[in-house]
């Protein structure tokens, strides 16, 4: 296996489209890197960039030690996992996954121990003489990945892998990728506009926007300390809430007015705010669904009321839609509350996991 090194990287389409600005990352040996961004974002022309299917405009990509920008994809030694299969329809399960062995001349021994054994780690072994059109969705996809196991590249990647496939499968197939990567101590890119997929999986994840990265953590950080708007945004589901407010003072601590409503934040955050010069200025609020809950009788402190104009039921969580200061907001209640729709409802506000943005540069203030 091996680490990745991009820097740099750009790809201008000859029409002057940038597709990919300044893209700058490092990836470790066995690492898990997902990228995730809207359709759009350059994140699958960055990963046929590293295939060597997209020609780099300028920047240097390094596989482990060695430069590739002009290594013809064959001799990359990465392996590549498509959302359509990409399948021979007229070759059975162990051609399929034999077939790029053969290509190499591979000694048949050896072909016939690598395809059993990628075909035992990925629960195939019953299906080997079975043609494509006779398999699942999930059980293709398997097959796809049997392929791409047994040349034993340095690096996987996978572009939407799972866009195919319906809900139940998917999270399937989540759970035997997370498994693969466990065993094979594969270093693994992975490409999806599913931020589910990508909080679950990645043990990185590259959030990127318009062609250029936003932000690049671990996924506990950024669902708690996302660096702007966007990431705050996308990350998570359902997404989380933002309101106009205007930062206030009163008596040495800092408030934020939402219309008549007032949010007293936590002293650490709202220094931050008083120091930063937001004083009398309009700031972004955000704050996450479960950090919004019903208020007891008693409180009164950070509570917003208002009504409820959906109501969904999730089993044991209930999301409840109202409208704060012209904007939409949805709390996740338990399943135990007594609101529905038309219910005039009081809202607690968690103020310690509340998130500042600039409202003009949408960056963080804080989180």
């Amino acid at each position: 296996m091996a680490g990745l090194s991009l820097k740099n990287i750009c790809k201008v389409y000859s029409n002057g489209y940038e597709a990919v600005k300044n893209f700058n990352l490092e990836i470790e040996d066995k690492e898990f890197v997902i990228f995730v961004g809207p359709s759009g974002c350059g994140k699958s022309t960055t990963l046929r960039m590293i295939a060597g299917l997209e020609e780099i405009s300028s920047g240097e990509l390094k596989i482990g030690d060695r430069v590739v920008n002009d290594v013809e994809p064959k001799d990359r030694d990465i392996a590549m996992v498509f959302q359509n299969y990409a399948l021979y329809p007229h070759m059975n399960v162990f051609d399929n996954m034999a077939f790029s062995l053969k290509l190499r001349k591979v000694p048949k021994a050896e072909i016939e121990q690598q395809v059993r054994e990628a075909a035992r780690i990925l629960d195939l072994e019953e299906l080997l003489d079975r043609k494509p059109k006779r398999l699942s969705g999930g059980q293709r996809q398997r097959v796809a990945m049997g392929r791409a196991i047994v040349r034993n590249p340095k690096v996987f990647l996978m572009d939407e892998p799972l866009s195919n496939l319906d809900a139940k499968l998917r999270v399937q197939m989540r759970t035997e990728i997370a498994k693969l990567h466990e065993r094979l101590g594969a270093t693994i890119i992975y490409v999806t506009h599913d931020q589910t997929e990508a909080m679950t999986l990645g043990t990185r994840i590259v959030v990127m926007r318009d062609g250029i990265i936003q932000q690049v953590d671990t996924p506990q950080n950024l669902y708690n300390r996302p660096c702007n708007r966007f990431v705050a945004g996308f990350i998570g589901s359902p997404q989380m809430n933002f309101f106009e407010a205007v930062c206030r003072e009163q008596e040495g601590e800092a408030v934020l007015e939402l219309g008549d409503d007032r949010l007293f934040l936590p002293k650490e955050k709202g220094r931050a705010l008083l120091t930063g010069g937001y004083k009398g200025k309009q700031v972004l609020l955000g704050i996450r669904p479960e950090d919004i809950r019903e208020a007891g009788e008693e409180e009164r402190e950070n509570v917003i009321e208002s009504q409820v104009t959906v109501y969904e039921l999730l089993g044991a969580e209930v999301y409840l839609y109202a409208e704060v200061q012209k904007a939409s907001m949805t709390a996740r209640v338990a399943a135990t509350t007594k609101a529905k729709v038309g219910s005039r409802v009081r809202f607690a506000f968690d103020t310690e996991k509340i998130h500042v943005f600039d409202r003009e540069t949408e960056n963080v203030i804080i989180n």
